[in-house]
């Protein structure tokens, strides 16, 4: 499935990460949330505390969920995995972006609703650290490669940082999402991401949608927070 970003509203653009160690914290941020957020992003760590039956139960209330996991193993193992979250009716999920893994992952989510989403260069990841895991490529390099790879395998988008966004979206068109996660509001704190953007230069770039977490999870006023980041997606997308 493939995710044209013409065809989304602002919030539905907005992807809140439930980066938190429980079920019973990500259900608070959720009934907190309201209305305000109707797209989540559900990793590693809440998955390995329950987060799978989380997932189900968002998307049966009407909220889509994109399943953070990475996938990369062997071909048989990426597709059964795929084909159990595509029967599981979640909106995105994502794959590390080698040509293998991804042509199994399309081949599996065949027919699905499931946007599959090719993970290229992690945003907490620079050039020393790509030099330190062997890789010849500056980051920028290695995104291009890979988005490529993510646009011939078939997948339905990327997620890349948005410094990359603008340079991406000239090799993959219109048709395919990009997903950035490293989003700040203007001073906000970057944490641990090492290439971070504002949402409306994001959107500017090419974005379709942005994954916020810490910003808005750890925020006074959630709601109000996460309508923040809503409300400049909406006038960069204007």
């Amino acid at each position: 499935m493939r995710d044209n970003k013409e065809h989304l509203t602002a919030r539905q653009r907005l992807i809140v990460g439930l980066d938190v160690p429980s079920v019973k914290e990500a259900e608070a941020i959720v009934q907190e949330l309201g209305d305000t957020v109707c797209v989540y992003k559900i990793g590693f760590q809440l998955v390995l505390a329950g987060g799978l039956e989380l997932a189900r139960d968002l998307q049966a209330d009407g909220k889509n969920v994109f399943l953070d996991m990475k996938l990369l193993d062997i071909d048989n193992t990426v597709s059964k995995a795929v084909e159990n979250v595509a029967k599981m009716g979640l909106t995105m999920l994502t794959i590390h972006a080698y040509p293998r893994a991804m042509r199994a992952a399309v081949e599996a989510a065949s027919g699905s609703q499931l946007c599959l989403l090719g993970v290229t260069v992690l945003t907490s990841m620079d050039g020393v650290d790509l030099y330190e895991a062997g890789y010849g490529f500056t980051p920028e390099e290695l995104v291009k490669k890979r988005a490529r790879d993510a646009q011939m395998a078939g997948m339905g988008g990327i997620v890349a940082s948005a410094q990359e966004a603008s340079s991406i979206r000239e090799i993959i068109g219109l048709d395919m999402a990009i997903v950035t996660p490293g989003i700040r509001l203007a001073g906000g704190d970057a944490g641990d991401q090492k290439r971070v953007m504002t949402p409306r230069k994001a959107i500017s770039a090419g974005a379709s949608h942005l994954v916020v977490a810490r910003p808005i999870i750890q925020s006074d006023d959630k709601a109000a927070t996460a309508e923040q980041f809503v409300q400049e997606i909406k006038q960069a997308s204007n």
